[in-house]
């Protein structure tokens, strides 16, 4: 037998499988999606078996080298995988083995030490006159490297006792044990020996008679050791004496992680769906009865009730035998979003995302793989959810940025979802209060059947919104960071009792520190950006590389004292809010706050709970948050996102406005929104003040056509990096200068140019931005442009990176 093996060796000329011999010994193990170790030049290496086939000649297999162990009893990648995973490298021009790595947990793609586990199925009786079988009966489990050294005769055998389910292989990453172990208890007794065993105890053997009490009553079943200390306020001793005598057993046994074992959810009961609703449900509903491959985008204005729609269509996916993936854009939307999918489908549920424990996220993907739930909820990696039978996925929030993975493999979960939705023959659902451009023009276009909710759940009136000029405000004297109208709405909500979230998409103190003699700013050194100023422990820090210094007291230029903090960031408007109203509650999210496991669960907790009167925070809290008690939000700053060098930048505006705006208002007391701008007369914000998507669509596209972006043209971005610049330079014009001969003339080549932040890390940086329509050659063209760059580029180690559809322009 021939296994083809993708190679861990992330580089273009090794993107390709490589053939490798079976023996005969491993054959019964060898399966297409397993992980193996393989030589591969004098190294030894792990790989994904991506194919298996016998040898078309006699002799061929023996002139190839053998696989040199298989890692997995059950493969982690499956067919369709794999072939997802030969897409995206040809789709976003990346080595196959690393498309292939963005689908497994952490734990698998690290240094991992094969561990060998007896199974329930191994008995005394089984393990003869065999030291191994023997040794692992009583041990229950033993390093394979240990196997190997002591048991060297039977090494040989352990496949074949594995393929019987005698045993089974785990791992140990990094000295974390990915397998979980308790120990647990389990009578060896009947009821009525149990009964007669617990009558012949003596009277001070209290604490053992409770136990064999406890095994009576719930016959049949097996108690953890740590619940049977606490509940019955018993020590390990008592234990140790009835499992001396023969009376019970105590064992360890595998457990998952969860990291919701101590919550409790409550069933939810069904919602009355309202007319949009159930209009909307009968399309969706009607493609998964017909098992076929169908994309919807639902238009829903903020609390029309999307989120129903959604759990109304997983349920009847559920019911015709097949599995849902349910993405949501980012981490701050999970633990309400759980919540009502474990009240909904209770066990149903593995939750996907990165707050999670390495060791969780293995026992969460392991439930998928093992096929014990349905349902997967989690951010952008879950869409890689190893289900054999999908038959529905949806993306909330389809318009989010963070779907778009800005490391290699530099996919977009809404591509990945549209091609597993094609292969498996299931419906597509994307939802979002403000789609993309990009998505809302390929519905116009037919591409997607397009859904409209325009109302809210029982017709509650979209939030007022009010839109101020803190320009007049300047010229009124004020100078604070709210304004008069803001100001006096916050004091009318603490005196009402009711709660607020405000809005700034700016971390910190402030956003740079200047001198006021000699106009010095304070800048990172390794990187083309000003410093952010943190109050909480007095340093200036980089958002891109962390580089970090301490709160100058004297300008480091000119030496003078007047050295001063600019910009506002969400520290400084926790302080001023502290100012202006004593006795505040404020609950800040942004990265500095929610950094520990579990933070962005305990303070969404907190504010649900009453226990903060303000919401302050970053982007975090702009979408998909439902609080009854919010009746006012207030946008410190408006045009923070509006004047990067990004052309999507209109479109980001208008997208938080309307986002953080919706959660004013959502039940029963109405909503207002206070929207501070130095522009209000931008397009953007005028009709993010009216809720009105349609016209800013159409006055977005005009821009777009005018200036040839998407969805007119599509982008892909090149950037090169180097310490030293002419080197970079170099490069950026030797990809330049093989591609534009052979581009179509529909193409357009821009650059090079430096980057918008032309330093990173000590790294300079230079790009090329090509637009183009429909040009089928280009991934091929681009990988061959690489190919020639890989051979200049062996002694001059410049670093390219090419980004399909890139989100991030900087």
């Amino acid at each position: 037998m021939i296994a083809r093996v993708i190679v861990d060796v992330p580089v273009n000329r090794t993107n390709r499988p490589f053939d490798y011999r079976v023996p005969e010994w491993l054959v019964p193990l060898m399966k297409t999606g397993s992980r193996v170790i393989v030589p591969f030049g004098p190294r030894k290496l792990q790989g994904y078996v991506i194919g298996l086939e016998e040898a078309a000649e006699q002799g061929a297999a023996d002139k190839l080298r053998d696989v040199e162990q298989v890692l997995d009893d059950q493969p982690p990648l499956s067919d369709e995988l794999i072939r997802l995973g030969e897409w995206m490298s040809k789709q976003y021009l990346c080595p196959w083995v690393t498309a292939l790595q963005a689908m497994i947990p952490a734990v698998l793609k690290g240094k991992s030490e094969k561990w060998l586990l007896a199974s329930d199925q191994l008995e005394e009786e089984m393990c003869g006159r065999s030291p191994l079988l023997w040794e692992l009966f009583r041990r229950k489990q033993l390093p394979l490297a240990e196997v190997e050294k002591h048991f060297p005769e039977e090494a040989m055998l352990v496949p074949g006792w594995i393929s019987s389910g005698l045993l089974s292989t785990g791992y140990q990453v990094t000295d974390r044990v990915t397998r979980k172990q308790q120990s647990f208890v389990r009578s060896l007794l009947t009821r009525e020996e149990l009964a007669a065993a617990a009558e012949s105890l003596p009277a001070r053997a209290e604490q053992m008679r409770r136990v064999l009490q406890l095994l009576i009553e719930q016959e049949g079943q097996s108690f953890s050791v740590k619940m049977l200390q606490e509940e019955l306020g018993i020590t390990r001793s008592p234990l140790k004496s009835l499992e001396s005598r023969g009376w019970i057993a105590i064992e360890q046994l595998e457990v998952y992680r969860d990291p919701y074992a101590h919550r409790r959810f409550a069933a939810a009961q069904k919602p009355v769906f309202t007319d949009q609703q159930e209009h909307v449900l009968e399309a969706v509903q009607l493609s998964i009865k017909k098992n076929e491959y169908g994309a919807f985008l639902l238009h829903g204005v903020t609390g029309s009730g999307k989120t129903e729609v959604y759990l109304e269509a997983i349920e009847e996916t559920l019911a015709r035998g097949r599995e849902a993936i349910f993405l949501v854009p980012e981490i701050s939307l999970t633990p309400q979003m759980v919540e009502k999918f474990k009240a909904r489908f209770g066990n149903e549920v593995a939750v996907l995302h990165s707050a999670l424990s390495q060791g969780e996220r293995y026992d969460e993907w392991r439930k998928i793989i093992r096929k014990e739930v349905s349902v997967v909820v989690g951010a952008r990696s879950a869409v890689f959810a190893p289900f054999q039978n999908v038959g529905l996925i949806v993306i909330d929030e389809e318009h989010e940025s963070s779907y778009k993975q800005e490391e290699t493999p530099r996919y977009h979960a809404r591509e990945v979802a549209i091609w597993r939705a094609k292969e498996n023959n299931a419906v597509l659902l994307m939802g979002s209060a403000t789609p993309a451009l990009e998505t809302y023009a390929l519905a116009e276009r037919g591409r997607y059947t397009l859904l409209s909710m325009p109302d809210r759940v029982g017709n509650r009136p979209l939030p007022r919104v009010h839109v101020v000029d803190m320009r007049e405000e300047l010229r009124s004297e004020n100078r604070s960071m709210f304004s008069r109208q803001l100001h006096e709405m916050i004091g009318e909500r603490l005196a009402r009792q009711e709660q607020m979230v405000l809005f700034l998409n700016r971390r910190g103190f402030s956003t740079f520190v200047m001198c006021r003699s000699c106009g010095y700013t304070l800048r990172c050194v390794h990187c083309d950006i000003s410093l952010t100023y943190h109050r909480t422990n007095h340093t200036a820090r980089c958002h891109y590389c962390g580089y970090t210094i301490k709160q100058p007291s004297h300008c480091p230029e000119c030496q003078s004292e007047h050295i001063r903090f600019f910009g506002t960031g969400t520290q400084k408007v926790e302080e001023e809010l502290a100012r202006l109203f004593p006795g505040i509650r404020v609950i800040r999210m942004d990265v500095d706050t929610t950094s520990r496991k579990g933070a962005h669960e305990e303070l969404l907790r907190k504010f649900r709970t009453g226990q903060g009167d303000v919401l302050l925070g970053t982007q975090m809290i702009a979408k998909g948050l439902d609080f009854p008690r919010v009746t006012l939000v207030g946008v410190i700053a408006a045009d923070t996102s509006l004047f990067l060098p990004d052309f999507r930048a209109a479109e980001k505006t208008f997208q938080l406005l309307t986002q953080v705006g919706g959660r004013a208002g959502r039940h029963e007391l109405e909503g207002d929104v206070v929207i501070q701008t130095y522009t209000p007369e931008h397009y953007s914000i005028m009709h993010a003040t009216r809720h009105d998507y349609p016209s800013f669509y159409r006055e977005e596209m005009l821009q777009r056509r005018r200036t040839g972006y998407p969805p007119y043209f599509r982008l892909v971005l090149i950037t090169f990096s180097h310490e030293e610049v002419p080197v970079v330079i170099k490069a950026a014009h030797l990809v330049a200068d093989y591609l534009r001969p052979r581009l179509a003339e529909t193409t357009i080549l821009l650059g090079p140019v430096a980057s918008p932040i032309a330093r990173v890390k000590d790294r300079f940086r230079f790009q090329i931005m090509l637009k183009y329509r429909d040009e089928s050659r280009l991934p091929d063209l681009l990988a061959q442009a690489t190919s020639a760059f890989e051979e200049w580029n062996k002694q001059q180690k410049v670093l390219m990176t090419i980004d399909v559809d890139p989100y991030v322009l900087l």
